[in-house]
């Protein structure tokens, strides 16, 4: 139990330097613990320990984990969102991190309608134009913004973005620039509010917070390297 109580502390104490070095405040951030593969007993760690939001990406496992759980936590999801897994998804989970394409928002969209929802997402964006990765390309996003704001249902809180994998935290801080930018654009562009940037993970979460993040993604550093996952 100590262990994650004293990485979640290691954290956030990274977390709060990284604003102060860049003159935030603290509580502009939120840290998303995320749990995926770990189960509910080491979630429930974190929780004794003043943790209270939690990132899944795999809804199977999400379905028989947060049940397990106190009905009071806050569950994002930030995986691949496929299709035939929407309508689990949607009820779960407070805000999805990684809309990744028009057709994917169309999808959610209709569901929501269906069940008499309205999810709040963020839009992935792959600002670094990784062929092995989801997301919009920054231009497609802009031509299709206008599209995507048209969806009744989805309110669309902000972007996101996984940065390729590096050696160094300092890699990364350029797609989190772009990222920051391309929402300065986006904002102007299209008279619309993107309060929210989802980016950083365990190894380069305080970049990312000296990079404007609100959403920082952390992982392993709490809850230590990842066990075999489930298959879906």
């Amino acid at each position: 139990m100590a262990l994650i109580a004293e990485n979640l502390e290691r954290v956030r104490e990274q977390i709060a330097q990284a604003a102060a070095k860049v003159g935030r405040a603290v509580d502009e951030i939120e840290l998303v613990a995320i749990s995926k593969t770990h189960d509910a007993a080491k979630v429930r760690e974190a929780i004794e320990a003043g943790q209270t939001l939690f990132g899944e990406s795999r809804v199977q496992e999400a379905r028989v984990k947060i049940p397990e759980l106190p009905s009071n936590l806050r569950w994002h999801f930030v995986g691949h969102l496929q299709k035939n897994k929407i309508r689990h998804a949607l009820p779960l989970f407070e805000l999805t991190h990684s809309v990744d394409s028009l057709a994917l928002a169309q999808d959610i969209n209709r569901i929501a309608e269906e069940d008499g929802l309205h999810p709040r997402v963020l839009l992935e964006v792959n600002v670094a134009g990784e062929g092995s990765k989801f997301g919009f390309q920054p231009d497609k996003l802009r031509a299709e913004m206008e599209s995507l704001l048209a969806l009744p249902r989805l309110s669309i809180l902000g972007l996101m973005t996984i940065p390729p994998i590096a050696e160094e935290a300092e890699a990364s801080r350029k797609y989190f620039v772009q990222l920051r930018e391309l929402r300065a654009r986006v904002q102007t562009e299209f008279h619309v509010d993107l309060a929210q940037l989802s980016m950083g993970m365990t190894q380069d979460f305080a970049i990312a917070v000296e990079e404007g993040a609100t959403l920082v993604r952390v992982g392993t550093a709490i809850f230590g390297e990842r066990s075999k996952p489930r298959q879906e």
